[in-house]
């Protein structure tokens, strides 16, 4: 897709939204994508997933599954499979540490692709991967909507995104929005409870 279809997608449907947010890995920014907002409409999750799809379909490793972390890499996860014609399961957090549930499992030897919406530290990918790789399953890429990563994610298999978002964050104590007493929203996923 062409980067200025994916940003008019982003901006009509509210996904890209400014002011002071909490990321789920604690750093602050200005800017946050609620890919959720995009993705509530088939037409747009199915076109950015296709492009994920078309990316490892000319890899040269058989993906047997797609895996991701919960939440927003479940809808991601279940496309993405469906595109391929293959399971999709998702992990979630117990205990504040990212664990398979559900009765989900995966299979020694799996090729497995993990998927999710949005990466900015890349640890909730980091933890699918070590999970994965626990099970004895090897994890053939990494795939997502938007990556503001910036490059931190460091993983030695293949990486693509829909699109790649070069967004300023800061630690919470060195934050000029919080020095500007400018509320402060957490929209992350990570407070869900199970």
């Amino acid at each position: 897709m062409d980067k200025q279809e994916v940003l008019r997608i982003f901006e009509a449907t509210g996904a890209i939204q400014n002011g002071h947010f909490e990321l789920t890995s604690g750093l602050h920014s200005p800017t946050y994508f609620q890919c959720a907002l995009a993705l509530q409409y088939p037409q747009y999750l199915q076109s950015f997933c296709h492009e994920i799809v078309e990316f490892y379909r000319e890899e040269e490793e058989v993906i047997d599954m797609v895996a991701a972390p919960a939440v927003g890499g479940i809808v991601v996860a279940q496309e993405v499979g469906r595109q391929f014609g293959v399971r999709s399961i998702f992990m979630e957090r117990e205990n504040d540490s990212m664990t398979l549930r559900r009765g989900f499992a995966i299979e020694p030897r799996e090729n497995v692709l993990v998927v999710e919406d949005v990466i900015t530290t890349g640890g909730s990918i980091n933890e699918v991967i070590q999970l994965v790789e626990e099970a004895g399953g090897f994890v053939v890429g990494v795939g997502c909507i938007v990556d503001r990563s910036g490059g931190k994610l460091k993983v030695e298999i293949p990486i693509t995104s829909v699109h790649k978002a070069k967004l300023v964050t800061y630690p919470p104590e060195k934050c000029p929005l919080c020095m500007q007493k400018k509320p402060l929203v957490k929209p992350g996923s990570r407070p869900i409870k199970v």
